[in-house]
């Protein structure tokens, strides 16, 4: 009997162990996956006074040119990331945005949850974005700025594995939303939050707009506001390599 309990207890050490280091090597595992993980790009790291403003785009049609108007005006280069099936949609808009110096890139195909969505459908409404804004405008795109900001594994896989970079921004006007107003949509960008007690330094920073009739009417404040701070603008391919600082692996 006693050596009956010997072996017991010898029997579960053991069983604790291989469970303790199936653990370990798990937990191990996931910190190597993770550390292999494309990192969303949120700001380039920069001690010059350059910034860019980027749109997304799956609906507003009516807003680009009054967008574009402002931009011309100000002579300010934007980066507007469009879904495949606006573009399908407005292919002479995605042209004119082109044709005036502006960067266009991919919103993925039909604003679907990247978080949500298995990898292989996050692969595919890139790669069909990507050839539908090659078509129209005879240029590959290189940035994905996933739909909702979302960041989950498979979006940030998808776009790893199809060598692009994953864009959020530093900036959010929050414009999309209905109590957002021409004066908060400017604030947001004149007076960025204060984090841990430092407000936030807009060198290097992506700010994140969208075609709505407040964003027009707060653009030229928006801009001016920048200028007289002394920035200057940039698309997004652009600012990543403007002084050879930040993440520079982007291809045009």
């Amino acid at each position: 009997m006693f050596v009956f309990n010997i072996s017991r207890t010898k029997i579960i050490f053991v069983f604790s162990i291989l469970i303790i280091w199936g653990i370990f090597c798990g937990t191990r595992t996931v910190l190597v996956n993770r550390a292999d993980m494309a990192i969303p790009l949120e700001k380039v790291e920069t001690d010059q006074k350059v910034i860019a403003l980027t749109f997304n785009v799956d609906w507003g049609e009516e807003y680009i040119i009054p967008i574009l108007d402002v931009l011309e005006t100000k002579k300010v280069e934007a980066t507007f990331f469009v879904t495949g099936k606006w573009a399908e949609k407005n292919s002479e808009l995605v042209k004119t945005i082109a044709e005036q110096g502006h960067e266009v890139e991919n919103h993925g195909y039909s604003h679907s949850h990247p978080d949500r969505d298995s990898l292989e459908k996050t692969k595919d409404e890139i790669i069909r974005t990507e050839n539908i804004i090659n078509n129209i405008i005879n240029r590959k795109t290189v940035f994905f700025a996933p739909p909702y900001g979302e960041r989950g594994t498979n979006g940030l896989k998808a776009a790893q594995e199809l060598n692009y970079e994953y864009v959020l921004w530093t900036l959010d006007t929050i414009d999309w939303h209905p109590q957002s107003t021409v004066e908060s949509i400017i604030n947001r960008i004149a007076n960025p939050k204060i984090v841990n007690g430092v407000k936030l330094d807009r060198k290097g920073a992506i700010v994140l707009m969208h075609p709505k009739a407040n964003t027009v009417k707060a653009l030229p404040a928006i801009i001016d506001d920048l200028v007289n701070d002394g920035f200057s603008f940039n698309t997004l391919q652009k600012l990543i390599t403007f002084d050879m600082t930040g993440n520079t692996t982007s291809e045009q």
